[in-house]
């Protein structure tokens, strides 16, 4: 349903997130990923961050589940951005770990009853001590709007969904949304660590 709405509205999707300026959590993030290492960015959406990493240095991969968007963000970064879910994407080797993650407004389109799985599998493409960072709508429920399915994440919601995956929470904190005409709106970010 959420990839029908991405397909449809590709160009206006890209062209109202593609500036959303971000640096207050780039900030919280990439002190935590030593210079050069490899991020995996899941359901890239425009390429934003994609690009961003990219002039920082950083080796990225990147993947979203929306055929056009995929389009989009391999124009937008100039890498190969690849067609590919949460639940079967694969680094193909345990020499392919990823240092970092990077899920930005992504992992929320997951069903509640399945993002459980998702965590363990990206989990499984993360390097001990690797950085998993992910962020949700604020809540304690599951909506539908205007043809999107959203997984909502408080703190204790967000605990539940990653029991069992390897993952602990290292810091959350709430924001609001940067995008023009959605103040008030606000998201749960966290930084996730690797542990087993």
């Amino acid at each position: 349903m959420s990839n029908n709405f991405y397909n449809e509205n590709a160009t206006s999707f890209f062209n109202d997130t593609v500036e959303a300026d971000l640096s207050p959590i780039y900030q919280q993030f990439l002190p935590l990923v030593k210079s050069g290492s490899h991020i995996l960015d899941l359901g890239c959406g425009s390429g934003r961050d994609t690009l961003f990493f990219i002039n920082q240095g950083y080796q990225v991969t990147a993947f979203d589940a929306c055929e056009a968007l995929t389009a989009k963000a391999s124009e937008y970064t100039g890498i190969n951005v690849t067609l590919n879910t949460f639940e079967n994407f694969n680094s193909k080797s345990p020499e392919c770990l990823y240092d970092a993650i990077w899920a930005c407004a992504s992992l929320l389109h997951v069903p509640s009853n399945k993002i459980s799985g998702s965590f363990k599998n990206l989990a499984n493409q993360l390097k001990i001590d690797g950085v998993f960072y992910c962020s949700f709508k604020y809540g304690d429920n599951d909506i539908t709007r205007n043809g999107r399915y959203f997984t909502n994440a408080n703190e204790s919601r967000l605990n539940e969904f990653i029991k069992n995956t390897g993952l602990v929470i290292d810091r959350t904190w709430i924001t609001e949304d940067v995008r023009p005409n959605r103040h008030g709106e606000k998201w749960l970010n966290a930084i996730l660590i690797k542990v087993a």
